[in-house]
């Protein structure tokens, strides 16, 4: 598929088409795949839930406490019982691990529909370059020649600084070079902008 390749000023830019590879850019989206990839990144994010300790794991006598009749008290086993201050924890919770696995062929596979719904949905913009002022004006007024919102950014083997300290004042612009690009991200924004030197570092990516 070609796209316009377009400046930061919404003009078009020399050599204003750019043929996309299908294999990356136009594969037919499946929520079942992007919702695996999305769940399994946000675990990955999650460190281990730390456990309690319920009576087995609480270290006491497992001698009775008290006689069973006569002492004019309640009737007790060992000290480990959750009723004693230092007793184990009733219904503790357990010790959460939260380090899915998944197969690296649909984490790519993930990817490549992520940056295809962007594409299907018209909502993918190409750009020559990142070059602009450090200024965070600057940039809103680019921004707005291209009628985005909520945008994701995507460099080449670096962000670009000059346009990374312009997008740091903006909440709604985040930018990533293209080793981060990540489906959650790419989901998550209403607009993915990419550059030419982004297209071709995710193309090598999928066909190296």
């Amino acid at each position: 598929m070609k796209v316009k390749v377009q400046t930061l000023d919404g003009k078009a830019a020399k050599g204003a088409e750019l043929e996309l590879n299908d294999d990356v850019f136009a594969v037919e989206p499946r929520a079942d795949i992007l919702h695996r990839v999305v769940t399994w990144q946000l675990e990955k994010r999650r460190a281990t839930a730390r456990g309690t300790r319920e009576r087995a794991d609480v270290a006491r006598s497992g001698k009775k406490f008290g006689r069973q009749k006569g002492g004019g008290t309640a009737r007790h086993g060992d000290r480990r019982a959750p009723v004693f201050i230092g007793g184990g924890k009733a219904h503790g919770a357990r010790v959460r691990d939260f380090n899915p696995g998944l197969n690296k062929k649909v984490r790519a596979l993930g990817l490549r529909m992520a940056l295809s719904s962007h594409a299907k949905a018209g909502s993918l913009i190409v750009l020559d370059n990142l070059a602009i002022d450090a200024k965070t004006k600057a940039l809103t007024e680019s921004f707005t020649k291209l009628g985005v919102g909520k945008t994701l950014v995507i460099d080449g083997d670096a962000v670009e600084t000059n346009f990374a300290l312009a997008a740091g004042n903006l909440h709604t612009v985040n930018v990533l070079p293209a080793i981060g690009a990540n489906v959650y991200d790419i989901l998550k924004h209403d607009t993915l902008v990419l550059t030419r030197a982004a297209v071709e570092k995710l193309e090598a990516r999928f066909n190296g």
